[in-house]
């Protein structure tokens, strides 16, 4: 399998802030990459950087395995939607998708016919997108980037705007993408539930490092099960956690207060037993001890609260 973006301790700095630092990332042919962080965490940094649209203050990036004077040459198999799409208001749909496709040298006229096909934009004939909907904007957008069937999409918030029906049509055409054509998609969201429906590969991304990088199915694995222990005292279950059991690896649950709240252990779930022995012998209530799965969210969750 080819490697279709790499990156080697990327940076961008602004004055003395790191925008983005020291990032590796591998993103292999025909993955679906989900780059999920919280907003100013570093993506859409880190997609300007891919693009072309900033240059690295540091460290080095690759496209299709370039990383010299060819690199540019590379862009040219991207499609690409950076935040809100560049769009000619007094033009309509099909004049904005013709007029990218002269620019970039894709050879003819029926590959704007499909764009637009595809985004569902075919019968809107002489409307301007001025009068176009959020919605209808980004599904323009969404056909511009995908505009000569690019071997690389790179795509920052796709689904902003959008309805689900469209949600759900963006989704299984990048799906067939991928799986029929070979086609490599990195993918920005903070709507991690629909990453999660689709996304093969994931890179975790806080305060502009990584934090983490890894398959779906090894996320799905770590996410599989927590041990949740609803507590009357939870800081009081805390100490005894690493005082007399040395538990470390747990968090007290966003919503606990003084009417008490859960305590959630990634590991040592085959301990409950042992640990309720604990808590209870120690004064602490236990109200409820059970295993059940965490969310994309939670696992984010605490891989920021690690870092």
């Amino acid at each position: 399998m080819s490697t279709v973006v790499q990156t080697t301790g990327l940076t961008k700095r602004y004055g003395r802030t790191a925008a983005l630092d020291e990032v590796d990332i591998t993103v292999e042919a025909g993955q679906i990459y989900g780059l999920i962080g919280q907003n100013g965490a570093g993506k859409t940094t880190l997609i300007r950087l891919l693009t072309g649209l900033a240059r690295p203050s540091g460290g080095s990036l690759s496209l299709f395995e370039d990383s010299g004077a060819g690199l540019n040459l590379q862009r040219r198999r991207i499609g690409a939607l950076i935040e809100s799409p560049a769009l000619t208001l007094d033009l309509t749909a099909e004049q904005n998708i013709e007029a990218i496709r002269i620019q970039r040298g894709i050879a003819g006229r029926h590959r704007t016919r499909e764009a637009l096909e595809v985004v569902g934009l075919q019968d809107t004939g002489r409307k301007k997108v001025r009068q176009f909907s959020l919605g209808m904007r980004q599904r323009l957008g969404l056909g511009i980037a995908l505009l000569g069937d690019p071997e690389l999409l790179i795509l920052d918030e796709p689904v902003n705007g959008l309805d689900p029906m469209w949600m759900a049509t963006v989704r299984t055409e990048l799906v067939r993408r991928a799986r029929q054509d070979g086609t490599t998609v990195m993918i920005s969201s903070h709507l991690l539930a629909e990453l999660d429906l689709f996304a093969t590969h994931y890179g975790f991304i806080h305060r502009g490092r990584l934090l983490a990088q890894m398959s779906a199915a090894e996320l799905h694995s770590r996410c599989q099960h927590t041990l949740r222990i609803d507590v009357a005292d939870p800081a009081a279950a805390a100490t005894v956690l690493e005082e007399e059991l040395d538990i470390r690896t747990f968090r007290i649950a966003d919503d606990a207060g003084a009417t008490g709240g859960q305590v959630i252990l990634a590991d040592h779930l085959d301990q409950a037993s042992r640990i309720n022995s604990a808590l209870v012998g120690r004064g602490v209530e236990v109200r409820g001890i059970e295993t059940r799965g965490a969310s994309l969210e939670e696992f984010f969750a605490d891989l920021v609260k690690g870092a």
